[in-house]
């Protein structure tokens, strides 16, 4: 189970970082532009799994706050027992409010587009409430040199 898990969120990464390599305000190369018009337009949104990189940490300093207060009560081997239980505790505790995985919704907008030269693509990119499409919008497909695809309203 842990390995699909692993597995799961090594795929989404790399699909959400290719996404996020695009950067606005940036000069990047340009292979080729196509010109075309919207035909349709589907929002979607899509779960990922992210993974805490600190979760051992949480737990480890849960373990030894709990360790510290158990380390406060009783005296000889009741004392060693108490730390003991409250580092289990400690841990336990920090373990289950903070989960290893936790889930984000990525939104993304579906545009099926003809270009110019009668082809029909289709591009999945990420929902950008500032540039939204319809049916017959006029727009640009760029193609990035880092192979991303990015449409664009033609102004």
């Amino acid at each position: 189970m842990k390995k699909f898990l692993l597995c799961f969120t090594l795929f989404f990464t790399l699909v959400a970082g290719a996404q996020a390599q695009y950067e606005r305000n940036k000069a990047v190369p340009v292979e080729k532009v196509l010109f075309g018009q919207v035909l349709s337009v589907r929002d979607i949104s899509e779960q990922e799994l992210i993974q805490d990189q600190n979760h051992g940490w949480k737990v480890f300093g849960g373990a030894l706050i709990g360790g510290v207060i158990g380390n406060q009560f009783g005296s000889g081997s009741g004392r060693t027992a108490a730390t003991i239980l409250g580092a289990l505790l400690g841990g336990s505790v920090a373990s289950e409010n903070n989960p290893e995985y936790s889930s984000r919704t990525l939104q993304l907008v579906e545009l099926m587009i003809r270009t110019e030269d009668n082809k029909e693509y289709m591009v999945v990119q990420d929902y950008d409430s500032r540039m939204t499409f319809s049916a017959g919008n006029e727009v640009r497909m760029v193609y990035l040199a880092n192979g991303l695809v990015r449409i664009d309203k033609q102004m």
